[in-house]
């Protein structure tokens, strides 16, 4: 089991981010506070996803010198992926502070709770 860990200490670390961040998502009622731990389960998965393509003793997949042999090569799919997710995440990130703000200036609160009580007010 000590081994396996060793070996593979990105994997469990990505996993412990996850972890971290969907408890903070879970258990924090402030929305700020919230936002940050999407955030950091957003980085989890990049940091798994590119752990996963990265190959020990292969090239970047740019072409040099006309060697086309794809055994010497990462896969480019894992970063592509990462880095549109990254795109992704920033701009939902905006959207979700941008939200948040709005809510604030209505009803001078973060906390979800609070917010979820007046807005029920407001509608009986």
């Amino acid at each position: 089991m000590l081994h396996y860990l060793s070996e593979n200490y990105v994997s469990v670390a990505a996993m412990i981010l996850f972890g971290i961040g969907f408890c903070n998502l879970l258990l924090q009622r402030n929305m700020i506070k919230k936002i940050i731990g999407l955030n950091i389960m957003d980085t989890a998965v990049y940091l798994f996803l590119a752990s996963m393509g990265y190959i020990r003793d292969r090239l970047v997949p740019i072409i040099v010198n006309g060697d086309t042999d794809a055994s010497k090569y990462i896969n480019p799919i894992p970063s592509g992926l990462v880095l549109t997710g990254i795109v992704v995440s920033v701009s939902v990130t905006a959207l979700m502070l941008g939200i948040t703000v709005k809510l604030y200036e209505r009803y001078h609160t973060l906390d979800i709770d609070e917010i979820t009580m007046l807005v029920r007010k407001e509608h009986e």
